[in-house]
């Protein structure tokens, strides 16, 4: 295959891996509004994805023993603490709001690695970080005193800081010797999350009868059971799979870019299937958003130092798979 057609490929790929993942919310908080707890939602989705890859944590067992500190934390914030607090947060916001602010990670991210790890950021990264906040704003319209509910918009946000712990342990946790397969790391990634949030939610207690019925998808009704297929096959395992394959045919960098895309496809979906429309100064809010994420996330410095510097790749070689693969939920 020519360079060419590997890129295209790559990109019809990441947009494959944007459309699945903006799709989660979508077809999530119908099941949620149908009188599914949130917690259960998101039980149902991280469990079904960790049955299905079953198969490739057998495969890559060793990494139990490798990198143990690793599984886990992927496991608690990348997997069970992003989709918790982002399925929380639909119950009470829109989903395009709540996907906008927990695309304010790339700037929290910014915020760990210049207080906490100390290190240089670029004028264009912290340009990126005003850029996002200011667009945030404009989405939550604080002019009108928060035109959404608080506890949402907070729910929203802690899915934010879950995806900077995902952000670092994709940082941290691989090693150009004997780096982790990132389809390793998110089979057992998913499987330590299902374990999580089996004791968090104790789905024994749920209610299966709304699984059998239908829930409403923007005025009309649709099986419970589809919305939960598309929710687990499509907007998560197929999306995590694609955006795999797509980042070894791509840069980071392009990968990341595509993968913005993702919080205009929910919010153009849940506009279109759920009836969920933004003011005009919402919709500029969350293109400044996307920018200013964007920004901070893929701005490169001027010379290249000896430590990574904040807004170019933060990624070692071997570990850019697992960024390029997520999210979020």
């Amino acid at each position: 295959m020519h360079a060419s057609q590997g890129r295209s490929a790559g990109l019809g790929l990441a947009l494959a891996s944007a459309f699945a993942f903006g799709g989660s919310g979508v077809a999530a908080k119908p099941l949620i509004e149908a009188g599914l707890d949130p917690l259960h939602v998101v039980w149902l989705r991280v469990t079904g994805a960790a049955l299905v890859m079953l198969p490739v944590a057998w495969r890559h067992r060793g990494l139990l023993r490798r990198k143990p500190a690793l599984l886990a934390g992927f496991g608690l914030l990348a997997v069970a603490g992003v989709q918790a607090f982002y399925f929380a947060a639909l119950s009470r916001i829109p989903v395009g709001v709540a996907l906008l602010i927990e695309y304010l990670a790339p700037a929290l991210v910014l915020g760990w690695v210049r207080f906490v790890q100390r290190r240089p950021v670029t004028r264009a990264a912290a340009l990126g970080v005003v850029l996002a906040v200011g667009g945030l704003a404009c989405v939550v319209e604080v002019w009108a005193g928060l035109g959404f509910d608080a506890l949402g918009l907070l729910l929203a946000l802690g899915a934010a800081c879950c995806q900077v712990g995902y952000f670092v342990l994709s940082d941290q946790g691989s090693d150009e010797a004997e780096p982790a397969d990132p389809l390793g790391v998110i089979a057992y990634g998913l499987l330590i999350g299902a374990l999580v949030l089996t004791a968090v939610t104790q789905p024994w207690g749920m209610d299966w009868s709304v699984l059998r019925g239908t829930a409403d998808l923007g005025g009309t009704a649709a099986p419970a059971w589809l919305l939960l297929a598309w929710i687990v096959l499509i907007a998560t395992v197929l999306a995590y799979v694609t955006g795999i394959v797509a980042v070894r045919r791509l840069s980071p960098q392009v990968a990341g870019v595509v993968a913005c895309l993702e919080a205009v496809i929910a919010t153009v979906l849940a506009w279109v299937l759920l009836k969920e429309h933004l003011s005009a100064p919402q919709i500029i809010g969350g293109a400044v958003v996307l920018v200013g994420a964007f920004i901070a996330q893929s701005s490169a410095p001027k010379t290249a130092p000896a430590a990574p510097v904040a807004g170019s790749d933060p990624l070692p070689a071997g570990s850019d798979e697992v960024a390029a693969g997520r999210a979020a939920p």
